[in-house]
């Protein structure tokens, strides 16, 4: 149960989050005091959280898409904007998986508002889909999904090994397999050309634009996770070019991207052999480029 440090209360541990720059100063005041800390753990914390560390790695998790990611120290904290890339590929699912019964001749399930729809809905079916949430961090996107739509076999992996180590705790009980390496050598032969959904939160900041990121990111995120080289899509470009070659016949390709680098990001996608179309959030902030690997 939550409980009141004798020499910290909620209003001082407010005023002193206040005072250090923190937005959301009452809110993460709260999330501290409902941790399982002891006393000296919650003076730790506050302490810590004061001098700049993310909120996410003191608590052990960060909230995503509804649910409780775990995340450690030296893990990418997954970013709400990433909820975009988790409506539109748990939208394209359903959509595979209405097309594959009606072609059975039952009648699909309805869909309506898949791509805005609260996570807490009504969970689809992605039976038999191939999923791999590539760049994968801390498994957040592929355990979303995994939430999100039922029956899918589920593939994530990274360079990063403590982002494999996290992704594991995140991936591993919803049965998913989580791999070490660099983007597609870590997949495992069998799924390539066979891949339905292959959903990348590869870096995107430019070089020079990551020493003007919050401190939260600079400090205590891996560069890895963060650099996409000059112009910020060169891990994107990588990935595309090889894309058409792991996605099936009618597969796709989401990559998260920015609204100022998203016609490059559809320019690479379109280079690596896939049609590209633009997918914007205004509520989130969020931009991803999707590309279709044709049936032919």
């Amino acid at each position: 149960m939550p409980f009141a440090h004798p020499s910290l209360s909620r209003s001082a541990v407010t005023a002193q989050l206040r005072a250090a720059g923190c937005v959301f100063a009452e809110d993460e005041a709260e999330l501290l005091f409902a941790a399982p800390f002891t006393p000296a753990e919650l003076a730790t914390a506050v302490e810590r959280r004061v001098v700049g560390f993310p909120l996410e790695h003191i608590l052990g998790w960060a909230e995503f898409c509804g649910l409780r990611i775990a995340v450690e120290p030296g893990v990418f904290v997954p970013r709400r904007r990433t909820e975009l890339l988790v409506r539109e590929a748990a939208a394209l699912l359903r959509a595979k998986s209405a097309v594959s019964v009606t072609a059975a001749g039952a009648t699909p399930a309805s869909s309506k508002g898949s791509r805005s729809a609260p996570f807490a809905g009504d969970r689809g079916s992605g039976e038999g889909s191939v999923v791999v949430d590539l760049c994968c961090g801390s498994g957040a996107v592929g355990r979303a999904l995994a939430a999100l739509v039922t029956g899918i076999e589920l593939h994530a992996s990274d360079v990063d090994p403590v982002a494999v180590r996290c992704a594991q705790r995140n991936v591993d009980p919803v049965g998913g397999s989580v791999y070490e390496g660099d983007l597609y050598s870590a997949l495992p032969a069998r799924i390539r050309g066979n891949i339905d959904i292959l959903a990348v939160n590869a870096p995107y900041v430019p070089t020079e634009s990551i020493s003007s990121m919050p401190h939260e990111a600079r400090a205590h995120e891996p560069t890895v996770s963060l650099d996409g080289g000059p112009d910020g899509v060169d891990i994107q470009r990588k990935v595309a070019a090889a894309a058409r070659t792991w996605l099936r016949p009618g597969g796709h390709l989401l990559i998260e991207t920015s609204r100022r680098q998203a016609k490059l990001t559809a320019t690479a996608v379109a280079q690596g052999g896939l049609t590209p179309r633009i997918a914007r959030s205004d509520e989130l902030d969020a931009t991803v480029v999707v590309g279709l690997r044709p049936l032919l």
